[in-house]
């Protein structure tokens, strides 16, 4: 679409389930938020105006975990043939990416598209970092998202899923992808894998002071081990003054703490603004959505792996997920489902260094219409997105990408 073609106002939709709305827009942006009138519509199409059919409104869908470097997603099938176990998956991929053109433009184009077709309009993605690759992950993720046009906001996590300190010069490459404009820094099971968690977490750490970027481990880690590891990362994001910009992803040991422990533990992470995201993984303790989110940890979704040398499950369905999410979490009352709507899409800004994703005046023009009675609906049946806008520009429609 060029850009004469832009629509000026998004006419007749639901924003959250609620009154008929004109969304204004203009360079990328909601500029207003008006009543419909539909005495005041035209008898016949005016240039501009996009019809929203009286459809339900949500924000663009944030994938806050993402890993669209690994995707293989668009080509033949690939039977899965690794051992179990991180340390399995991690020699698996290692042995069989280069087959496959992993990291490549296209398979990462690819799935980038298919998140479009159903309504992510933003992701936090982890992009492999290792001595092997060195940062060439990050050159093609970023070339496959500039391809795109704006259909996806993207920030980087270089992500060292060998390992930092076993595998010496990765703590350099890291760096080095910070240096060069990567917004996180990533870790991975302190303990478990660098049998370290302590020179893991001040390596990192040290990056992040340095080139003021973000930290975002991944944590599998379970119980007692697990919850130790978070404590050290509060005990450092509380020295280093980084409140609001470390996060830990999975985050397994939160879900299986006992009660009181798990109260402490998540109001300390609160206090020191530390943030989760979870993939609302099928067999493990679920997190508890709600007590994170009143002691103010920010709590985003993401896809994590979508059909790689990891697994070959995953569709890239952001909104499929928000069911999977809600019905783990035990969710039933409408509130409930609301909220799960929010953690993927409004209240997940943060993940993606936005101020504001929602449908209000100076949110990015980024929005999701469903033919949905309501929210709740909208997330118990993820309906077919109808129409997707991207920076105020329509990139998928009747659930096909347009990009």
């Amino acid at each position: 679409m060029s850009d004469a073609a832009l629509p000026s106002v998004l006419s007749d939709v639901r924003p959250w389930g609620g009154e008929r709305c004109d969304l204004h827009l203009a360079d990328g942006v909601i500029t207003a938020v008006v009543p419909h009138d539909p005495a005041a519509v035209p008898d016949a199409p005016t240039a501009g105006v996009l019809d929203g059919r009286g459809l339900l409104a949500l924000p663009g869908l944030v994938n806050a975990h993402a890993h669209v470097d690994k995707s293989w997603w668009g080509k033949p099938w690939v039977s899965y043939g690794g051992e179990g176990g991180t340390q399995g998956r991690i020699a698996h991929e290692r042995a069989h990416r280069d087959e496959l053109g992993i990291p490549g433009v296209e398979v990462t184009l690819a799935v980038l598209r298919q998140s479009v077709r159903t309504g992510t309009t933003a992701v936090r993605t982890h992009v492999d970092v290792d001595l092997g690759l060195g940062l060439r992950g990050i050159e093609v993720v970023r070339e496959a998202v500039a391809a795109l046009d704006g259909a996806v906001h993207a920030e980087i996590v270089a992500f060292p899923q060998d390992g930092v300190l076993r595998r010496p010069g990765v703590l350099g490459l890291l760096e080095e992808a910070a240096a060069a404009g990567a917004e996180h820094v990533g870790g991975l099971d302190p303990a478990s894998i660098d049998r370290d968690p302590v020179g893991q977490l001040d390596g990192l750490f040290a990056i992040a002071e340095k080139h003021g970027a973000g930290i975002d481990v991944h944590l599998h880690d379970g119980g007692e081990l697990g919850a130790f590891q978070i404590e050290l990362m509060i005990d450092r994001t509380v020295r280093a003054g980084l409140q609001g910009r470390v996060n830990v992803a999975h985050g397994f040991a939160v879900g299986q703490l006992p009660a009181s422990r798990q109260t402490d533990l998540v109001a300390a992470m609160g206090e020191a603004g530390i943030t989760m995201t979870t993939v609302a993984p099928i067999g493990a303790a679920p997190l508890p959505v709600h007590a994170l989110r009143d002691a103010g940890v920010a709590v985003g979704l993401g896809t994590d792996g979508i059909r790689d040398l990891w697994s070959p499950y995953g569709t890239g369905d952001l909104l499929a997920l928000t069911t999977q999410l809600a019905r783990l979490s035990g969710f039933r009352h409408d509130a409930e489902l609301v909220t799960a709507a929010r953690v993927a899409t409004a209240d997940a800004a943060h993940f993606v260094g936005r101020p504001v994703h929602d449908l209000v005046a100076g949110a990015p023009a980024d929005v999701v219409l469903v033919d949905a009675e309501n929210v709740p609906d909208a997330v118990v049946r993820a309906p077919r997105r109808e129409l997707v806008l991207a920076a105020g520009r329509v990139v998928a429609r009747e659930g096909e990408a347009l990009v």
